[in-house]
């Protein structure tokens, strides 16, 4: 926990009572929490600090240990993935014990593993809404969702980038991703990304074009400031592009008869505000991908994990901090 925001030696390890859910609450003993950059980001000022104390980290995955009155969709003994504990409340996933909404616990395949499930939440949730804005639909992912649409995934090794090369490989896309190095194609290839090509390069419209001559319908964006002028170039006629992130810089520009030309959809992308609905859907979508065996997580995957223990919480803040590729996951108990 932290008592102030700060770098990562503001966080401690600390013993405190078993807390107990209210109504439409439930508290999950906690297997495996997973670690996002929005976890450092708000640990470290980026959203206002308003409580004595906070557990962070969002995403997590464990066993529902106990529910609050009016509580009927997830029950004890349950096995669950989480999301969003931490938004606008001060009990994350970093905890041997986690009380959240509900509405934040969804159950999770039987074969599924807790490492799994805790790395879902934001990345996952985050790319089923990039996947989901464009003009023509769809507004839900399902095998055949995306059938006879490209999709162009920049920077394709990420968190994100691999979510959303599996959905978009599982609704039936054809996918493109862009990457840095030769170990990060090899990670967003192991991904099921059909097509990879690497930046920087003078060529990288050129290979798009050649990949996809009517244009990418879909991008999912995670350095739109580097990227605008590029994604306006590749982009099809009513293509939307997804942006979540503000890797290279927190402003972008366009060239706006080009971009207006091609009626295209440029649309922000934020969890936190981006309405219960929507929450509900993507839940629901990644619940039926994980079903389906089409999020796996891990080596050979392209979403290598990068494991801490509970009370190395800050060296995993760090690791992500510092760019780690893959998912970084904290050990919270051996139950799986």
């Amino acid at each position: 926990m932290y008592s102030q925001t700060g770098d990562s030696s503001v966080l401690s390890l600390v013993e405190r009572p078993l807390p107990e859910p209210g109504p439409g609450e439930v508290r999950v003993r906690i297997a495996v929490s997973g670690v996002n950059p929005t976890d450092w980001k708000a640990r470290q000022g980026g959203r206002p600090f308003s409580w004595d104390e906070v557990t962070p980290n969002q995403d997590g995955a464990g066993v529902v240990d106990a529910v609050g009155d009016g509580v009927e969709a997830v029950s004890t003994g349950q096995r669950v993935w989480v999301y969003l504990a931490q938004h606008e409340r001060p009990t994350g996933t970093a905890a041997e014990y986690a009380v959240i909404p509900a509405a934040r616990a969804v159950p999770l395949a039987d074969d599924a593993s807790f490492a799994l499930g805790a790395s879902l939440g934001v990345p996952a949730m985050t790319a089923h809404r990039a996947l989901t804005v464009h003009e023509n639909g769809p507004a839900r992912l399902a095998p055949g969702a995306l059938d006879g649409r490209t999709v162009l995934v920049q920077g394709g090794a990420g968190a994100v980038g691999h979510a959303a090369i599996q959905l978009a490989v599982w609704a039936g896309a054809t996918v493109i991703a862009t990457v840095s190095s030769d170990e990060k194609e090899a990670l967003a290839r192991a991904a099921g990304a059909h097509h990879v090509l690497q930046y920087p390069s003078g060529a990288l419209a050129d290979g798009i074009r050649e990949l996809a001559p009517n244009g990418v319908d879909h991008i999912v964006e995670v350095a739109i400031a580097d990227n605008a002028a590029l994604d306006v170039e590749v982009i099809a006629n009513h293509g939307s592009i997804g942006y979540y992130a503000d890797n290279g810089g927190d402003q972008f520009s366009a060239a706006v008869r080009a971009s207006f030309a091609k009626n295209v959809r440029w649309q922000g992308l934020l969890l936190y505000t981006v309405g219960e609905d929507a929450l509900a859907a993507a839940a629901e979508d990644v619940s039926a991908a994980v079903a389906a065996g089409a999020l796996p997580v891990g080596d050979g995957t392209g979403l290598p994990l990068t494991w801490f223990a509970l009370a190395d919480t800050a060296a995993a803040h760090d690791a992500v901090a510092n760019g780690a590729t893959g998912k970084v996951l904290i050990r919270v108990s051996d139950a799986d």
